[in-house]
């Protein structure tokens, strides 16, 4: 016995024929012989509207110049919208914070809207209090710690914070920490959430819910963004969650703040996600402690796309509030990265003198260098060796802003007329 496959439209002949049960045998017979010999139709099971069905081959090819034709008039216009056209008027991004330079006019940018920032460090070297002088920069009109702006504009000074690491307890304390700053008791713009709970993938699409939710938000920090992926190491999980803040700080014209730990035996960010934010980041700032003084943690510049931030530090205070620790540099020095004391600024070598000489009209150099080196040790928290102390002395008097009568008279105090400060 033999079994036929046989085609489709002779099958829709056979079945006309078997309901027509007036025709005999012999004009079956015909019907399969015609059908037999004629040109069968090709068809295709494809799906449509989420059903199997069958088409011919000339609507399948139909279909698919359809679907082409729809891909490229949606390309012309994606060529329109990315196409860098070099006569048109692009304004630079507005500046979301900055910092004041002290060394230079004017102030160096932090972050921009449209576009996400990293900041990288050891365990404990303090990044949630970096976090926390970001935060209350945003959250705040004033000035913080004298030298920290926000740039946000009216319509952009909501502020969305997520923590992936911290109890809901701890990360309270750190929002009751910035309320303190900023001076104000419970700021309506703020809007805080611990996601520690979640699953990466749970995190990820809570912090995009929240993102697109409120037009208002203009600055976002993500304090453990490596909690947004099951493995560091997964290099198309990192290009998602890279790909996934590019998108969002330009569609929702935000920027974003990332924080992610070193690693422990060396300073590199942490795994491939740290090698795609570093590559892609505005922004890529590092906070280490003090080699010689843990109390101090200092924040400096790795990659910036903006005119470069100086090298700052911050030290918290009795009050668990970060502050701008003054004179780092003299206080940070290590003998391997000794301070040039006379690299210091002319007017703090002034005030020094000014302080050696409010316990005294005059004094002998002998006298001079200890007062002066106590002085030192009471502005700048450190101690100073006598050779550098005389270096110093030397220096002043070169400036006239030490007066002798004649040689072996005790000196007395000049002034120091540069701008005008004194």
């Amino acid at each position: 016995m033999h079994t036929y496959l046989l085609p489709i439209h002779f099958c829709s002949t056979i079945n006309t024929l078997v309901m027509n049960k007036g025709k005999g045998l012999n004009d079956l017979s015909n019907a399969i012989d015609d059908a037999m010999n004629s040109e069968a139709i090709k068809e295709k099971m494809i799906w449509i509207d989420d059903e199997r069905k069958h088409v011919t081959e000339t609507e399948f090819q139909e279909r698919q110049n359809g679907i082409k034709t729809e891909r490229l008039e949606a390309h012309k216009l994606n060529r329109i919208k990315y196409k860098i056209d070099v006569n048109e008027a692009i304004p630079p991004p507005q500046i979301a914070w900055s910092l004041a330079n002290t060394k230079t006019d004017g102030n160096a940018i932090l972050g921009t809207l449209g576009n996400f920032s990293l900041i990288i460090g050891k365990a404990k070297s303090r990044k949630s209090f970096y976090i926390n002088i970001a935060l209350s920069t945003a959250l705040s009109k004033d000035v913080m710690l004298e030298r920290f702006i926000s740039d946000l504009p009216n319509d952009k000074n909501e502020v969305l914070y997520f923590d992936t690491e911290q109890s809901k307890y701890h990360v309270q304390l750190c929002v009751k920490r910035i309320c303190k700053q900023i001076n104000e008791p419970e700021p309506k713009n703020l809007h805080t959430y611990y996601l520690r709970s979640l699953k990466p993938s749970e995190r990820l699409q809570f912090i995009e819910n929240e993102i697109y939710l409120n037009d208002k938000i203009g600055f976002v920090v993500i304090d453990g963004i490596k909690d947004l992926v099951t493995s560091i190491n997964d290099e198309e999980q990192a290009t998602m969650i890279v790909s996934k803040l590019m998108k969002w700080s330009e569609e929702r014209n935000i920027h974003i703040v990332t924080v992610l730990h070193q690693n422990k035996s060396d300073t590199n960010a942490r795994g491939h996600i740290g090698t795609e934010l570093i590559n892609k980041a505005e922004t890529v700032l590092e906070v280490a402690k003090a080699e010689n003084d843990n109390s101090i943690s200092i924040v400096t510049p790795l990659q910036c796309r903006n005119f470069e931030p100086e090298i700052f530090a911050f030290e918290i205070n009795e009050f668990g509030i970060p502050i701008i620790a003054e004179n780092f540099e003299i206080r940070t020095e290590t003998k391997k990265n000794r301070f040039d004391v006379t690299e210091l600024e002319d007017y703090k070598k002034f005030q020094l003198l000014i302080e050696v000489f409010s316990k005294g009209e005059s004094f002998t150099y002998g006298d001079l260098v200890i007062q002066l080196g106590l002085a030192y040790k009471n502005q700048f928290k450190s101690e100073i060796g006598t050779n550098r102390a005389k270096e110093l002395l030397t220096y002043c008097k070169n400036q006239n802003w030490l007066l002798q009568e004649s040689k072996g008279k005790p000196y007395t105090l000049g002034t120091f007329n540069e701008d005008g400060i004194f």
